[in-house]
């Protein structure tokens, strides 16, 4: 049953006891002369004795119509409250609505922002927890990185030194010619000089010197330093002292990084220029090297180590620039717009 049928019942019932009572007290006040009198009074062309329950029963319908609409009302107030509770919106509580309802309402807000409340800290605790699920991965991808560039340099590393000693060895040991065992015998050299730079290449790659805090000119140097202790290749820096935003240092430290290992896969270069230096509003990396070069043209557009700097250039907002011959070598520059910040708006 509705809640509007059950009032218009309630307030029927109550008419009907009502019309009982106070007719009772009305005949027993005023007693009529005779009986008769309520069946021949007429009103409406009905007696007397029918119209006074038939108004009282109209206006306790009407009455009951009414209170059951209002109610109804606010039930359905009081459900789309809910309805918005549950889909995560707040509750506004509106003191139009009866003390009673008021009440509810209120409880409902509460709820409302319990459950808020309750999903920001869900939400927090998603954000942490994969916060802290990538940093573990980052750790154990950095320390199997590190264990695969221990195992390589011990091993593979050592093995290609021997090698490339022996080698080196029977060549000079042999009468100088040109028959084709002794040119065999150089290539197998020189395949094996090639080798090692394609193992400190991949050690840059796997176990790449980080700055940790660092100045970029430092980290840079420090790289430097310890390519010219590992790599038969004469290297001329120079690198300014310049301070930049963390982010771009690391980008700019990781291209360097990617040159280099460019440079000692592919270039067969004996020098390597490396420049550092800020210029107006400019700080400018370039990184030449006398080597094979290439022909632009034939240049892969989607290859893996040009590609990887193109994408970190473009995160700090630096245009690369690429030149390269057959024969004379290969140039790459990096150059970062340094945009002035506002001290008292920061």
């Amino acid at each position: 049953m509705t809640a509007v049928k059950r009032q218009v019942i309630v307030s029927i019932f109550f008419a009907l006891v009502c019309l009982v009572l106070f007719a009772s007290l009305f005949l027993f006040a005023f007693p009529p002369a005779h009986w008769s009198m309520l069946w021949e009074q007429q009103i409406w062309h009905l007696p007397f004795v029918f119209i006074v329950p038939i108004l009282s029963l109209f206006i306790g319908g009407i009455v009951g119509l009414i209170s059951g609409l209002y109610i109804r009302r606010q039930f359905f107030l009081i459900s789309d409250t809910l309805d918005k509770v549950g889909q995560g919106k707040d509750a506004v509580a509106d003191y139009s609505y009866s003390c009673d309802l008021q009440q509810i309402m209120e409880h409902a807000q509460k709820i409302s922002t319990k459950i808020n409340q309750l999903t920001q800290l869900a939400q927090h605790t998603a954000n942490d927890k994969s916060e802290i699920e990538e940093k573990a991965i980052q750790k154990i991808v950095s320390e199997e990185r590190n264990r695969l560039a221990r195992e390589l340099h011990d091993s593979v590393s050592q093995q290609l030194f021997a090698a490339s000693m022996l080698m080196s060895t029977i060549n000079e040991l042999r009468p100088v010619s040109e028959d084709l065992e002794s040119r065999q015998l150089k290539l197998v050299e020189q395949t094996i000089h090639q080798s090692q730079l394609e193992m400190r290449a991949l050690f840059l790659h796997l176990r790449p010197v980080q700055l940790h805090g660092k100045a970029l000119k430092q980290g840079m140097e420090e790289l430097l330093l310890e390519l010219k202790q590992k790599v038969p290749l004469t290297i001329n820096a120079m690198i300014e002292p310049i301070k930049l935003e963390r982010g771009i240092e690391d980008q700019l430290f990781r291209i360097l990084q990617e040159s280099v290992s460019n440079t000692l896969r592919h270039a067969k270069a004996q020098n390597l220029d490396v420049l550092l230096i800020k210029r107006e509003h400019f700080v400018i990396l370039r990184v030449t090297d006398d080597g094979v070069g290439f022909k632009m043209q034939a240049a892969k557009p989607g290859s893996y180590g040009l590609q990887n700097m193109k994408e970190r250039a473009a995160q700090i907002g630096g245009q690369i620039k690429l030149v390269s011959l057959p024969g004379k070598g290969t140039s790459l520059e990096i150059k970062v717009p340094i945009l002035e910040r506002d001290e008292n708006n920061d």
